[in-house]
């Protein structure tokens, strides 16, 4: 079976892409590293990354964060709660940097590429069991995830033209409503 992406880019050949499928580390952590990098320069984004394995900066927290602590780093992004997650900066690391060689590939330059589109969604969950007191089994599962990532070149900021003005033509009633206004402005002027 093929897999898609979620979205295409608007300039494919301006463009890189990399995926993950059914990756073994937390849907939800994932989720949060994804969100914090979205929209960032790659190389913003990778140093970013880096600081957190440093655990200089935090990943902000705001989905899924029922007993995340809170870390005063997280004020960076007006916020309170915060981790470091290292398998999954590990893992999103690993998939920018195979986005940033396929962006090279194409002959494109990493240092202008920016995190066009960044998504994790779940993947089906591994099966394991626990056994239990008492003879019972449960249940003991995983929450994998699939992570897509599209880079685009930034776009140059082009200057809005100036609006022509545009000839107004009316209709008898327009006209009509026109000298109205015309003859109320006279005589309140008189």
């Amino acid at each position: 079976m093929k897999l898609h992406y979620a979205v295409e880019p608007s300039h494919p050949s301006k463009a890189a892409k990399a995926m993950g499928t059914d990756l073994k580390t937390s849907f939800k952590n994932t989720w949060n590293v994804c969100a914090a990098i979205k929209g960032m320069p790659l190389r913003e984004a990778q140093e970013y990354l880096e600081e957190v394995l440093e655990h200089k900066r935090c990943i902000p927290y705001r989905r899924f964060s029922g007993g995340v602590g809170r870390t005063g780093q997280a004020k960076e992004w007006k916020t309170s709660q915060g981790r470091w997650p290292q398998k999954s900066v590990k893992v999103v690391m690993s998939l920018l940097q195979n986005a940033e060689s396929n962006a090279e590939f194409k002959n494109l330059s990493p240092d202008k590429m920016i995190v066009k589109y960044i998504a994790a969604n779940r993947a089906r969950q591994g099966r394991r069991r626990t056994y239990r007191a008492h003879g019972r089994i449960g249940a003991y599962l995983s929450q994998p995830c699939h992570v897509q990532i599209i880079l685009q070149e930034k776009e140059e900021q082009v200057e809005k033209p100036e609006a022509n003005t545009k000839v107004v033509a009316f209709n008898k009633k327009g006209l009509a409503m026109l000298r109205m206004k015309e003859n109320r402005i006279k005589k309140t002027e008189k």
